[in-house]
C-alpha cells in the first residue's frame, strides 16, 4: 500500500507550493480510512520539505518516481520515501529513505539500538541505519518483483536535523551503516545525498518500478530460502526426536492441506523440555523451504532473539530477522494474510496489543484469522504474567468460531532437566503445584541442590559456566530495578550473606542467556522464559514461603516494577478469591519455570528458612546435602551433624 506516489518534479511542486503534510493525510485518510497523530503530521511537513530540498537538483532526473510512506505488506511497518529509477548500465535501483528529525542520538550496547529523546523523554530505539537496512531486508526476502528481477535496493537514512553524529556512526554500528549509508544536517551532507541518489536514480522511470513493487506477490524469495536452508543444515540443537518427528509431521500435513481447504489451528502442548521450540523451528524451516509465507511467533522478545542468532551464528542481525516476530502485529492484518503463523509459548499470549493494552480483540482470535493455518505450541502451567490468556481449550474455542479445523497433539518426552519426568513431577508437588506420587527426589537422575549460602551457589554457577558459557543465575522478580537508572547500585541482595548482582534487564536485549558476560548478571523470569542452559542457579525470594508444612505465595513480595501481577490489586477488589487464585498461581508457575530452565543441574538458594528446610528435606537422604556441598566448596570445618 502506497500513500502518495508520483514523480520527483509533481512531488516538487507539491512540496514547495502546497501544505505537503495536508496532501499525504488527505491521502492517508483515502488510503486506510483513518487519520494519523498530530505530531506525525507534523513530521511530514518538516521531513518532507527537507527530502525536497535534497531532491531539488538536476542531477536527480525529474522523472523518477517518488512514493510516501509505503506500508511494507504483512507489518505494520511504513517506509517514509522510496525513489525509482535506472542507473546508467539501465538496469532499475530502488532507493529506501528513512526520514527523522532527532537533533541527536547516544550509543547503547545494544546491537543496533541507540537512545534518543522522544516527546515524553528519552528511550531506546532502532538505529537509522538498522531500520532503513531492514526494510530492504523484508522487501528481499518477501517481494516477488525484487527476488524474481534481483532489483538492488539502497536503504539510506537522512537525519536532516541531526549536526553531531559521532555516536550514530561509531564503529559498533558499522555493519548497518555500511549498508545503509547515514546523511546528517547541514549544506555537505545533503550534497552527498543527492549524489548518492543520482548515482543510482541516473535516468527516471516514472514510478514503474514503485508499481510493480506494490503489484508484487508476497512469499519467500529463493535466498531467503537457502539462508534458513544452509542455516539448518548440521545442527544438531535442530534435529528431531521421538514423538517430536511425529508431531512435526501431522502439523505440516495440516499447513499444506489448509492452504487449498478449511482453515486449520493444530494445538501442540508440552512441558519445559520436550522440545515445542524444536519442532517450531524445524516446521518454519520446511514451510519457508515450500515457498509458503509463514512466520515464527511468540509474545516474548527473548526466545525469538535466542533462536534466531542460533540459526544465524553471528552477533549482527541475520538474514532471516523478518522471520520472527511478536504477537501483538495481527490485530489489523486481513483474512489470511499469511499462509501459516508458528506461534511458540503460546501461553504468554496477550487478549489485547499495543503498549497501553488497548489494540485489536483478542490476540489468540487475530492470529487465527490472519493466517490459513495456525500452529500454536503451548505449557498452561508457564502462563506467569496477569495478562497471559493462552490457554488450549481457549485457542480450541477461537479456532472453531473462525471456522477451523482443530488438531490437538501432545510432546511428552522429557529432553531437559536430564530428561526426568520423575523431577518435573517431584517439582510439581514440592512447590504444591498439584499433588504427584513424587515426595522424594533422587538426585541422582537429576542434579538437584539445596544451598544456604548464595555466595557459594554463586561460585558454583561461575565456575560450571566456564567452560562453555553454559549456567546462570537466576532469581524471582522481588527486587526493584535500582541499576536502571543507578549503574553503580546493585539489584537482588541479601544482606546477611553480603550477596549483590544486577539484574540483566537492560543488556543485550534478548540475548542475555548468551552472552558472554552475562553469567556476572542475574536474569529473571522475563529473559530466560523459553530457553535452556545446562546449569541454572535459582534464587527463590519472599514471595515463596513455607510455613507449617504448607508452601505459601505472597504476591505482595514482588518488586513493584514487576509487571507480572500489574492488575491483582484492582481484581483483587472486584474479585478477591479470584485475584487471589490468580496470583498463587502465577508465583508457583514462576519458580517452576525458573527451576527447569537447567537441562543438567538446579540449584537452588531460599531467602525464607522454612522454603530451604521444605527443599532440603524433600531429596534423597543418602544423597549430597547442603552440609556436604558447603564442605565441596571449600569449607572444610564444615561437617554434617
Amino acid at each position: 500500500m502506497i500513500v502518495y506516489h508520483s514523480t520527483k518534479s509533481d512531488f516538487l511542486t507539491t512540496a514547495f507550493t502546497r501544505d505537503i503534510e495536508a496532501v499525504i493525510l488527505s491521502a492517508f485518510r483515502a488510503r486506510l480510512g483513518h487519520g494519523v497523530a498530530a505530531s506525525e503530521v507534523r513530521s511530514w511537513k518538516e521531513s518532507l520539505l527537507a527530502m525536497a530540498k535534497v531532491l531539488n537538483a538536476e542531477a536527480i532526473p525529474g522523472d523518477c518516481g517518488v512514493a510516501v510512506e509505503y506500508g511494507i505488506p504483512q507489518t505494520s511497518k511504513r517506509i517514509d520515501v522510496l525513489l525509482s529509477g535506472t542507473d546508467e548500465a539501465g538496469r532499475h535501483n530502488l532507493l529506501i529513505v528513512e526520514l527523522k528529525q532527532w537533533e541527536h542520538a547516544k550509543r547503547t550496547p545494544m546491537d543496533g539500538v541507540v537512545r534518543t529523546r522522544f516527546a515524553n523523554g528519552e528511550a531506546d530505539t532502532s538505529h537509522p541505519s538498522y531500520q532503513s537496512w531492514s526494510y530492504a531486508e523484508l522487501l528481499r526476502n518477501f517481494n516477488a518483483t525484487v527476488d524474481e528481477a534481483d532489483v538492488p535496493l539502497q536503504p539510506c537514512a537522512y537525519l536532516h536535523n541531526c549536526g553531531d553524529g559521532a555516536d550514530l556512526r561509531h564503529e559498533f554500528y558499522a555493519y548497518y551503516v555500511e549498508r545503509a549509508p547515514l546523511f546528517l544536517a547541514g549544506d555537505a551532507e545533503r550534497e552527498k545525498l543527492r549524489a548518492f541518489i543520482a548515482r543510482h536514480v541516473r535516468k527516471g522511470d516514472r514510478g514503474e518500478l514503485i508499481y510493480r513493487l506494490e503489484q508484487g506477490r508476497i512469499r519467500p524469495s529463493r535466498r531467503l530460502v537457502d539462508a534458513l536452508k544452509g542455516m539448518m543444515q548440521g545442527r544438531r540443537e535442530f534435529v528431531l526426536i521421538d514423538d517430536q518427528k511425529l508431531v512435526f509431521e501431522t502439523a505440516l500435513a495440516r499447513a499444506t492441506a489448509a492452504q487449498a481447504g478449511t482453515k486449520k489451528v493444530v494445538i501442540v502442548e508440552g512441558g519445559p523440555g520436550t522440545g515445542k521450540s524444536v519442532v517450531a523451528v524445524n516446521l518454519l524451516a520446511t514451510l519457508i523451504e515450500r515457498r509458503l509465507n509463514a512466520r515464527y511467533v511468540s509474545k516474548n522478545r527473548a526466545p525469538r532473539q535466542v533462536i534466531e542468532h542460533t540459526l544465524a551464528g553471528v552477533l549482527h542481525r541475520s538474514k532471516i530477522s523478518t522471520l520472527f516476530g511478536g504477537s501483538g502485529s495481527f490485530y489489523e492484518s486481513p483474512k489470511d494474510e499469511f499462509d501459516v503463523l508458528v506461534v511458540d509459548e503460546a501461553h504468554r499470549l496477550n487478549e489485547k496489543s499495543g503498549l497501553f493494552s488497548n489494540l485489536g480483540e483478542h490476540q489468540v482470535s487475530e492470529i487465527i484469522r490472519a493466517s490459513r493455518c495456525a500452529i500454536f505450541f503451548i505449557d498452561e502451567d508457564q502462563r506467569v504474567t496477569w495478562k497471559d490468556v493462552g490457554s488450549a481449550e481457549d485457542i480450541a474455542a477461537r479456532a472453531r468460531a473462525e471456522g477451523a479445523e482443530v488438531t490437538r497433539l501432545q510432546l511428552a518426552s522429557q529432553f531437559r532437566c536430564s530428561g526426568s519426568d520423575g523431577y518435573l513431577a517431584w517439582l510439581d508437588d514440592v512447590l504444591g503445584i498439584r499433588g504427584t506420587a513424587n515426595p522424594i527426589l533422587d538426585t541422582r537422575d537429576y542434579d538437584f541442590r539445596v544451598y544456604d549460602d548464595p555466595n557459594a551457589l554463586r561460585r558454583e554457577i561461575e565456575r560450571l559456566n566456564a567452560p562453555a558459557n553454559r549456567a546462570r543465575m537466576v532469581a524471582g522478580y522481588c527486587w526493584d530495578w535500582k541499576s536502571k537508572t543507578k549503574p553503580d547500585e546493585v539489584d537482588v541482595t541479601i544482606p546477611e550473606h553480603g550477596f549483590g548482582m544486577r539484574w540483566n534487564l537492560a543488556s543485550d536485549e534478548g540475548l542475555w542467556i548468551t552472552a558472554k558476560e552475562s553469567v556476572k548478571e542475574i536474569g529473571c523470569i522475563h529473559t530466560c522464559q523459553g530457553l535452556e542452559v545446562d546449569y541454572v542457579g535459582v534464587i527463590v525470594g519472599p514471595d515463596l514461603i513455607v510455613r507449617n508444612g504448607e508452601v505459601i505465595t505472597r504476591p505482595e513480595m514482588r518488586s513493584r516494577q514487576d509487571q507480572s501481577i500489574k492488575g491483582y490489586k484492582a481484581e483483587a477488589r472486584r474479585d478477591p478469591e479470584g485475584a487471589r487464585k490468580k496470583a498463587d498461581a502465577i508465583v508457583r508457575n514462576t519458580y517452576r519455570t525458573l527451576m527447569t530452565r537447567g537441562m543438567k543441574g538446579c540449584y537452588v538458594y531460599c531467602v525464607d528458612a522454612e522454603l530451604h528446610r521444605h527443599l532440603a528435606g524433600r531429596i534423597s537422604a543418602d544423597l549430597p546435602s547442603t552440609a556436604f556441598l558447603r564442605a565441596a566448596d571449600g569449607d572444610e570445618s564444615y561437617r554434617a551433624p
